[in-house]
């Protein structure tokens, strides 16, 4: 008789987010929902997007929407009372995203946990084929970020957060009077605000994929890890059991 050793999975909690990146995850769900529907209220006072300083009527690059009522934030076509909304949450969002950066430098968590290594950008095609096969990390690999997350995460934080954020302060009449080089950095005021909408709609494309990711890897385990900022893992057990033969 010969006895061998069968290899089960055992559960595992590990601690995945510090408390300072939970609150600041979902300051900015509620941030990025108000702007994007705020937004889509002041987008709706005039559907086009133009290119260059001022609005030409007869040409514009592109007409979109308008966008219906239930998708706006005050919901009524008010358009001064949502470029309030919308400048109040850009701010309490652009607060939020200054504290989360320098505590995540002082914490090495940004260069630790969120930026790839040399190592890490070799796997980037094996890793995006994982993903689009819907086959996640296990095991050791699960208890930190794959190079694909890295970086989605760093072309979100350093690409498209710092592109909405300057468009959208571009396209401030008092600004542009104070700063008359901050649109222009952008080709004028309509470009700048043509190039917001396409950020902003880059930031709900990844918003998307980033909940469907979470559906499909585990919704429940990473609702979880956002909440208590604890996250189960599968770990193989050598010893959990024994096969006589």
């Amino acid at each position: 008789m010969t006895q061998t050793t069968q290899i089960l999975p055992q559960q595992v909690f590990v601690r995945r987010h510090s408390v300072l990146t939970r609150i600041a995850h979902w300051v900015n769900v509620v941030c990025l929902t108000l702007l994007l529907m705020s937004g889509l209220q002041i987008f709706n006072a005039h559907a086009a997007l133009y290119w260059g300083n001022v609005s030409t009527f007869e040409h514009p690059l592109a007409l979109i929407g308008p966008f219906p009522a239930w998708a706006t934030i005050p919901s009524y076509q008010d358009l001064a009372s949502g470029r309030l909304w919308h400048f109040f949450f850009a701010w309490v969002f652009v607060i939020n995203g200054v504290v989360y950066l320098f505590a995540s430098l002082l914490s090495r968590h940004l260069l630790d946990d969120l930026v790839p290594t040399l190592s890490e950008t070799k796997r980037i095609g094996p890793s995006l084929i994982a993903h689009i096969q819907l086959r996640f990390p296990k095991g050791e690999e699960a208890r930190h970020y794959n190079v694909i997350q890295k970086l989605t995460y760093f072309v979100v934080i350093f690409g498209l957060l710092p592109l909405v954020i300057l468009t959208g302060l571009s396209m401030s009449p008092r600004l542009d009077a104070d700063f008359q080089w901050l649109p222009q950095l952008f080709g004028g005021r309509q470009s700048a605000r043509t190039m917001h909408f396409v950020a902003a709609s880059g930031l709900v494309a990844f918003t998307l994929i980033h909940v469907i990711m979470v559906l499909v890897s585990g919704f429940w385990n990473n609702l979880r890890s956002m909440i208590t900022g604890h996250y189960a893992i599968d770990m193989e057990s050598t010893d959990a059991k024994a096969i006589h033969h």
